[in-house]
């Protein structure tokens, strides 16, 4: 391999194999930039000491594959290129010279970032030959290797678990896959290994992780590959859910070691699912900077800004966003969150104030009069220079819009732009989730999270409670704002899962149809258990400051799911389709 040349080697006859990276003809010698995986090393043909070398060299262009033998001299200290490191202070005189294969006109100057995504995932074979790809799957396969490593050491068992499975209500569309034996049948690829994992444990293997493929029909965006993604799928029995917070710290603390980058906390601070609401205003919140939502309903119920009052008096909620430093911000800046808070989650508006060294200014003091005023900012903490956005209405829409003004702020005073914040890992957990949630469009009862948790309270939370109010055991992993993991005591007990699947409009014969292979199993004595599943590419993302998660893929899907080099999704033939039963219905 190049990399593996060196100083001490001069003199050594050696052979090189690899791709012509420039060619540069010198006054009768050719110079060429040969390069594979492990470097780049410098090629000399001189026509007076090899003639028929030289000829060849003339025949070269860029990226043709050949295969040279020559002789390792220094270079002249004036001829040393430091960018290439040791290889820099070397060149190999060629002696002779094969063409394994010729390269046509590249259709892009390889690394060129300014060429379009779908042109070089066309030709992604080429741009896998760029350093940072090659980084990027050398970093990714030791990543992988880590976590195998780690798990291993610890007792865990890898198991794979089938791909062609049954449909499970995971919270997305399912790929599903016609069966040609089974007329009218269909499998389904995977959302997760849940209900598999589960039978493992139900099987005695007490300690189960998987490096798991998983597939679900979802829109594709910056954080979130279209189809298929891989996540350490990880499942324990007999084992509580401080258990897996423990394992996961420890698993997450590990692999961050190999960004380089430092941890805000040493142990990861804990938030419950309405605190992150309440104070972040989302339930995967960016620790790394302080700007904190506040709660000021009671400040402001008997105020004379009835567009606040009325609003606590009907039952709803006041809160208030610190934005350090937005003080600043031009009323064209505050327009746009405005917009934000009316027009992604419905709010009549944004009131504001901002703090100055002479004190408030806002279009509402004169309505919220000067004690109301000096309490709120007291409150929220506020200095002069900070603006204080408030949000008016139910308690969920109020947290998401200020959780969204909170994020957009941030990033227009560019508060993650400096090196140490970019640096820095600000990991937290997420628990207590609630276990059901109302649909916003008819209002009936579904699984807010994972329907296999353990509801907190067990069967007697179910029978007693307003379902909205049951916390399940349920927790996400969370790091820079970007939710690398969920996870769940499951629910172990037959009885138990009845009710609640129930509870989400499931009738027994359903549950039956869908889980029966589950069930079955926890009847002849299931062991507690949970587990978690971290993803891989997200987290490598985030740990090698990826802006895109296509960029952690080999072989990555467009921002629309489409394989731009294979041409997939495609087509098939017709006789295939009648094989499998299938009619299409599509307009052209």
């Amino acid at each position: 391999m190049i990399g593996d040349l060196a100083s001490g080697l001069d003199g050594s006859e050696v052979r090189v194999s690899g791709w012509v990276a420039t060619r540069r003809d010198h006054g009768g010698l050719i110079f060429l930039d040969v390069r594979d995986k492990t470097g780049i090393v410098q090629l000399v043909c001189n026509p007076t000491e090899h003639k028929e070398v030289w000829e060849i060299a003339e025949t070269l262009r860029d990226e043709f594959v050949i295969v040279a033998d020559g002789v390792v001299k220094m270079r002249p200290k004036d001829m040393v290129n430091s960018a290439l490191g040791e290889l820099g202070l070397i060149e190999i005189v060629v002696t002779s010279i094969r063409v394994e294969s010729e390269a046509q006109t590249l259709p892009f100057v390889l690394g060129d970032e300014t060429v379009h995504e779908d042109t070089r995932l066309a030709y992604r074979f080429l741009d896998l030959r760029t350093a940072k790809l090659q980084n990027m799957i050398k970093v990714r396969a030791q990543f992988i290797h880590e976590v195998r490593t780690f798990m291993i050491e610890r007792g865990f068992t890898e198991v794979q678990t089938p791909i062609l499975a049954n449909s499970s209500p995971e919270g997305a569309r399912d790929f599903l896959v016609p069966s040609r034996l089974h007329p009218g049948t269909f499998y389904a690829l995977p959302q997760a290994p849940q209900q598999y994992k589960q039978l493992l444990m139900v099987g005695g293997l007490d300690k189960y992780f998987q490096i798991a493929p998983c597939f679900r029909d979802e829109d594709p965006r910056a954080d979130r590959h279209a189809g298929d993604f891989y996540q350490i799928d990880v499942e324990m029995s007999f084992i509580e859910q401080e258990d897996v917070l423990q394992l996961g710290e420890a698993l997450m603390k590990h692999l961050s070691e190999f960004s380089g980058k430092k941890l805000q906390h040493d142990t990861f601070p804990r938030f419950t699912w309405r605190e992150a609401m309440s104070k972040f205003g989302t339930d995967k919140p960016d620790i790394r900077y302080d700007f904190f939502i506040t709660d000021v309903s009671a400040a402001v119920k008997d105020c004379g800004f009835k567009v606040f009052s009325d609003v606590v008096s009907n039952g709803g909620v006041v809160h208030v966003l610190r934005a350090e430093g937005a003080g600043k911000f031009s009323r064209g800046e505050i327009a746009k969150l405005e917009a934000i808070a009316k027009d992604e989650q419905k709010l009549g508006g944004l009131a504001y104030i901002i703090v100055t060294e002479n004190g408030a200014e806002s279009p509402i003091l004169k309505f919220l009069g000067d004690d109301v005023v000096k309490n709120i900012i007291t409150q929220a903490g506020a200095q002069a220079g900070d603006a204080l956005f408030f949000g008016a209405g139910d308690w969920l829409s109020v947290c998401k819009a200020l959780g969204d003004v909170r994020k957009t702020s941030a990033q227009m005073l560019g508060v993650l732009d400096v090196d140490s914040m970019k640096n820095m890992l600000a990991w937290c957990w997420v628990i207590d989730f609630p276990m059901y949630e109302k649909d916003e469009n008819t209002g009936e009862i579904e699984f807010s999270h994972n329907p296999f948790s353990m509801p907190q309270g067990g069967m007697d939370a179910l029978e007693s409670k307003n379902p909205i109010d049951i916390l399940a055991y349920q927790y996400d992993l969370v790091v820079n704002g970007y939710e690398i993991s969920s996870g769940a005591i499951r629910n172990h007990r037959v009885d138990i899962l009845y009710k609640a699947f129930s509870l989400a409009g499931y009738t027994k014969e359903e549950t039956d149809a869908k889980f029966g292979g589950m069930i079955r199993a926890f009847s002849y004595g299931a062991p507690p258990h949970g587990g978690f599943a971290p993803g891989i590419d997200r987290l490598l993302m985030v740990l090698m400051d990826v802006p895109s998660i296509r960029d952690i893929y080999a072989f990555p899907k467009n921002g629309r799911g489409q394989d731009m080099m294979m041409h997939s999704p495609a087509p098939v033939d017709e006789k295939l389709l009648r094989d499998l039963h299938i009619k299409l219905d599509v307009e052209e």
